[in-house]
């Protein structure tokens, strides 16, 4: 399976990304071509070789003529990608990374997502930017997609409305859930095109995962820093890691000195909170003290109130949490005919897997019920899941 890297040590933005793309090796000619199937005219798109601190790279620059102050709406942009002749899944992810910068400008501004208006020569570039970059990833065919933390700039940006400090608001509110990092670098590292690009396509930010490189690609930004050379590093590779489907925060602390009676309370708690699971794994601490790792895995929007909860409920005088990538089988729900009647089962696929498991709740209740043991409930469910396992399969697909 191939897949990206995005090396973001000088930040990124929407011609960096393109630039990286084209050194990597998408010919130039393609991406003119596709992209005049948008209907969008009055630019010219000037890739040239430039170099920073002696590394090579493609400067990508959208130049515009005669379009004034005029402007765009979002709802303008989407239609034009939505009815251009471009590949659906082209459109698709274009549209998706326009729809998250205005999102987050309806944020920062408080209007509405139809009422977000793009410069007309902001938006031409924002256009060539975006679905160039998607034209060209679609052209390298890679799968998954993966990024480093992301520095931040210092100093202030001119925009629209005024003299912004940065990173701008709009990239800031992008960067919701993003590892980011502090730069003294004047001068605006992350714009909100290359934000909005890498949080649509990006499964896990963090170090490279493991891969065989096959190629890397420099994309120059507009200015030339004198502390690093100013790219954007795209590394292109295999791997066989399956993609991530999407992303959960793991919450942990070592705890030596609470009461055992307080640990199912903790849980209990946390598990109406939102948490989706909860763990206490045993672990042999400083000065042999036995101890506990808890371990909870929890979503974005409920990190706050489960840290809160593992703050007040337990001993635990810090906690440590990360970002990871979670893969998931499809997972549906079925039913078969057992000689206990009809219980419900989980039905398990992708890859290469397609099992089916009994529901713990529904065999209990048919347990207490029957006055059966447990583990005789099990296998009925099981051997009759096998002799009726298409049937199962077919029900779990409706």
């Amino acid at each position: 399976m191939k897949c990206l890297y995005f090396d973001c040590f000088s930040g990124i933005s929407g011609d960096m990304t393109l630039g990286a793309l084209l050194d990597l090796g998408v010919p130039q000619a393609y991406l003119k071509a596709e992209l005049k199937k948008l209907a969008v005219s009055g630019y010219r798109l000037a890739v040239s070789r430039c170099t920073r601190m002696g590394i090579s790279g493609y400067r990508v620059q959208v130049k515009t003529e005669g379009h004034g102050h005029s402007q765009r709406s979002y709802k303008t942009i989407e239609t034009i990608i939505r009815k251009s002749t471009l590949r659906s899944g082209i459109k698709n992810t274009s549209r998706e990374i326009f729809y998250r910068i205005a999102q987050a400008e309806a944020r920062i501004h408080q209007k509405k997502i139809a009422d977000i208006h793009f410069h007309e020569v902001g938006a031409i570039d924002s256009i060539v930017d975006i679905v160039g970059s998607v034209i060209c990833l679609d052209y390298l065919g890679a799968t998954a997609f993966y990024s480093s933390p992301l520095p931040l700039g210092s100093g202030f940006v001119g925009c629209e409305h005024g003299t912004f400090p940065v990173p701008a608001p709009a990239a800031l509110e992008l960067l919701k859930g993003v590892p980011v990092y502090a730069s003294d670098i004047r001068g605006e590292l992350v714009t909100p095109t290359g934000v909005a690009i890498l949080t649509t396509l990006v499964q896990a930010f963090g170090h490279m995962p493991p891969m065989t490189v096959l190629k890397s690609g420099y994309g120059a930004g507009m200015k030339d820093f004198p502390q690093i050379p100013n790219m954007l590093r795209i590394i292109l590779g295999e791997t066989t890691m399956l993609p991530a489907d999407d992303y959960v925060w793991i919450i942990e602390a070592n705890v030596d000195d609470m009461n055992p009676e307080w640990a199912g309370f903790l849980m209990d708690r946390l598990l109406q909170a939102g948490a989706l699971d909860v763990s206490f794994i045993p672990i042999h601490m400083k000065k042999n003290r036995p101890g506990i790792l808890l371990q909870v895995i929890s979503s974005e929007k409920d990190r706050p109130a489960l840290l809160q909860i593992i703050f007040q409920e337990s001993t635990t005088a810090g906690v440590r949490y990360y970002r990871a990538g979670r893969t998931k089988l499809e997972r549906l729900q079925a039913a078969v005919k057992t000689k206990f009647g009809t219980l419900k089962v989980k039905v398990l696929s992708g890859a290469g897997v397609n099992s089916i498991a009994p529901e713990f709740e529904e065999c209990k209740r048919v347990a207490l019920q029957k006055g059966v043991p447990l583990k005789d409930v099990y296998a009925e469910v099981i051997c009759a899941a096998k002799k009726g396992a298409t049937k199962a399969d077919n029900a779990a697909s409706e």
